[in-house]
């Protein structure tokens, strides 16, 4: 935006471009970097808070610092430093909020819809993504050489912030947050409202169970510092918070923000009059092409798709790369108009790869990887590592294109093949799994690429797992977790559950409940760290 510019550039002093306003490397990618920086921090710090004041309170508390931040923007005049300064404060609400929200989604929604739940945290972002590129392209058009032409876009913010810190306020608290506070009996009201079934309800049971056991099991905590010590030697709990970090870093390597932050720059360079325009459609793609991710998470699973959309968007890489450094002509881009529209459309087709696959399944897979006791400080980690890669690579983007231009798709290329490895080797499947079920998967040295006809074991053999695993101590608190029902539950479902029999079974007020299917469900899955 020109007035942007005037007020916070640099004036060209001399050359061709004496006279104009500009960017430097430095300011731009601190500019765009220093949110990244922010929300870096308030991923490491929302963890924590969530656990002491939940995760519903927390929400509102961190909307309110993402609008403190804005209005510091928006009440700049000409020092391009209050700018940053904003963007670093709204960036601690931006970082806590992409961490609480999907565990907000992933501690309350049903197992059998948690992975589109999820998911749709990522479509929610595309779709701000695409309003925030159709703002700007219609201020540019009506407001360009006004403050309004910046001012707008940043201040269409608060209303998001308000309805999200407002509206979760209606909304209960997570009912495993309120098992571990012992409210009990609001965290089983809670599941009824999200099942929409009652109390004596074979899935309610089953996973008030499965929690119950499990948080018995962290009944014996320390100190804040004793539990993030606990945490990283924990078994298997190393494993999964370099793997969160690691997914969350390849997120970033996949290269979608290169075309997010620095579309418009990049299609300009390619002799597109209006690169507004260019950006609208792809974020246009992202946002539409998200709804399809919805689908795929729930009918071909995790793994599967993430492998197949690294192999996706390592093909539109590597042509891109390609055509923009061979065949593009950088001074005269009008002489190579085909190779321009052949470098949009692969941009299109590796939107369309990361935003049914990497875009909404990498926040899914963090919000089921860790156990509920450490999930907080787990995703607090995972996301942490996400918004250091996205300011390393909104920083230093602007120096290296201008280093190496188009050749940096090969970096994005080469990342994506690695992503795939990553997942191939060490993501388990959690398609129709309980958060608890995949906590023992973990636990168990499962093989991630057999994971999806895994059929978890008896409830002696899971004893036997964790003894192994130097869990015994904790799992035997009152005599022992396995043979604890759910206030005063009904011992029948139990040894039904275990011997997996496919009948069904009537509480006490003759309703059905149904029998699990072999092999899918799996009784008696608790998890202690």
């Amino acid at each position: 935006m020109p007035d942007f510019q005037e007020r916070f550039g640099q004036l060209h002093t001399s050359g061709k471009d004496a006279g104009q306003y500009y960017f430097s490397n430095v300011r731009s990618g601190l500019i765009v970097g220093l949110l990244s920086i922010g929300t870096l921090i308030g991923a490491l710090v929302g963890g924590p808070l969530a656990d002491l004041v939940g995760r519903k309170y927390s929400i509102t508390f961190w909307c309110v610092i993402f609008c403190v931040g804005n209005i510091v923007q928006i009440a700049a005049t000409d020092k391009w430093y209050q700018v940053m300064l904003g963007r670093l404060v709204a960036g601690f609400g931006v970082g806590a909020l992409s961490l609480l929200v999907p565990m907000y989604m992933a501690e309350t929604g049903p197992r059998h819809i948690r992975g589109a739940l999820i998911s749709c945290y990522q479509l929610f972002i595309t779709f701000g993504i695409f309003l925030a590129a159709c703002i700007n392209y219609a201020c540019y058009e009506h407001q360009r050489y006004k403050a309004a032409s910046w001012r707008i876009p940043m201040g269409v913010g608060f209303i998001w912030a308000v309805i999200l810190g407002v509206g979760i306020l209606a909304f209960p608290e997570t009912p495993r947050y309120e098992y571990r506070k012992g409210k009990t009996e609001h965290a089983k009201q809670t599941m009824m409202n999200v099942y929409g079934a009652p109390a004596n309800h074979y899935s309610i049971h089953v996973e008030l169970e499965e929690i119950e056991q499990k948080l018995r099991a962290e009944q014996v905590q320390g100190s804040a510092l004793q539990e993030w010590y606990r945490m990283l030697f924990a078994p298997k709990m190393a494993h999964r918070i370099l793997l969160g970090m690691g997914l969350q870093m390849f997120q970033q390597l996949t290269g979608a923000n290169y075309f997010f932050y620095y579309g418009t720059v990049i299609f300009k360079g390619t002799g597109i009059d209006n690169s507004f325009v260019t950006q609208m459609i792809l974020n246009g793609i992202n946002f539409g092409t998200t709804f399809y991710g919805l689908y795929i998470v729930e009918h071909y699973g995790r793994r599967r798709s993430l492998i197949v959309g690294s192999t996706w968007m390592f093909i539109m890489f590597l042509i891109f790369a390609s055509v923009g450094h061979f065949s593009l002509d950088r001074d005269q881009p009008d002489r190579t108009e085909s190779a321009a529209t052949a470098m949009i459309v692969m941009a299109a087709f590796f939107i369309f790869g990361f935003a049914t696959t990497w875009g909404p399944m990498i926040w899914t897979i963090c919000g089921e990887l860790y156990p509920s006791r450490y999930r907080a400080k787990g995703m607090a980690l995972s996301t942490a590592s996400n918004w250091l890669w996205n300011f390393l690579l909104a920083f230093f983007t602007p120096f290296i294109t201008g280093a190496i231009d188009f050749r940096y798709g090969y970096v994005f290329a080469g990342c994506n093949i690695l992503g795939g490895l990553i997942v191939y080797f060490f993501v388990m499947e959690g398609q129709g799994r309980t958060l608890e079920e995949l906590d023992t998967m973990y636990l168990s040295n499962v093989l991630p690429w057999k994971s999806s006809k895994w059929v978890a074991p008896p409830p002696e053999e899971i004893n036997r797992i964790r003894k192994e695993a130097g869990t015994h101590d904790a799992m035997d608190v009152e005599d022992g977790i396995n043979q604890a029902p759910i206030n005063g539950g009904n011992h029948a479902h139990k040894d039904s559950y275990e011997t997996g029999s496919l009948h069904q079974e009537k509480t006490d007020n003759d309703e059905v409940m149904p029998a699990p299917r072999a092999p899918e469900t799996v009784v008696h899955k608790e998890t202690t760290e």
